[in-house]
């Protein structure tokens, strides 16, 4: 591994958001998940909730382009809502879905610098009722034009960066790792840095 691989894999460690995910409810085009999964690498995001109730699991994403940012994430199948929102429960303290309920707040009126998950639904139906009922709140992105809608992987793209903006503010992207010790020496192995620090590597 050359220095400048082995610092780039370090900066990019020392910035992984730990209390920051995306849920990805039924999501129908595999093209999408692969935009949001490389949306989640770049903003920091490393692990990644993918429940599928009523369609079935997807075993390939879609371009070889978008397929490489999954190899940096860490990707959790569910077929069973409970069992995903206690998984996701465990790690993160509220879950939001982008839903347009009489509740809905704007996307700017969320703090996204606590643990959070933000959950993404099928592209023609959007979060399921039961999904629904486990989330603490709905937010909208707002919008003013004729067509009230985003494509998911557009909206992600959209939420993730205001997380962004507003850990950056809170200081999260200082390059001090925020990631527990476990998780950093599990990734690291994965990665290929702890091979890369071995004598004779």
């Amino acid at each position: 591994m050359t220095p400048e691989r082995k610092a780039r894999i370090e900066s990019v460690l020392n910035n992984r958001q730990p209390d920051l995910t995306v849920i990805m409810e039924n999501v129908h085009d595999p093209h999408n998940i692969s935009a949001v999964m490389r949306t989640c690498d770049a903003v920091g995001i490393q692990e990644l909730y993918i429940l599928n109730t009523t369609i079935s699991r997807h075993e390939k994403f879609g371009k070889k382009s978008s397929a490489s940012a999954a190899g940096w994430l860490t990707i959790h199948h569910f077929e069973d809502t409970a069992a995903c929102i206690k998984a996701v429960r465990a790690k993160y303290s509220k879950i939001y879905a982008t839903h347009l309920g009489e509740q809905a707040h704007s996307l700017y009126e969320l703090n996204l610098a606590e643990p959070v998950a933000l959950v993404f639904g099928n592209e023609h139906s959007g979060v399921t009722e039961e999904c629904l009922r486990y989330c603490d709140g709905n937010f909208i992105i707002p919008q003013v034009g004729m067509v009230k809608s985003l494509n998911i992987s557009v909206a992600c793209a959209v939420t993730l960066y205001e997380a962004y903006r507003q850990r950056e503010k809170a200081g999260f992207y200082s390059g001090n790792s925020r990631l527990g010790a476990a998780q950093r020496a599990e990734l690291s192995a994965k990665w290929g840095l702890l091979e890369a620090d071995q004598p004779g590597i």
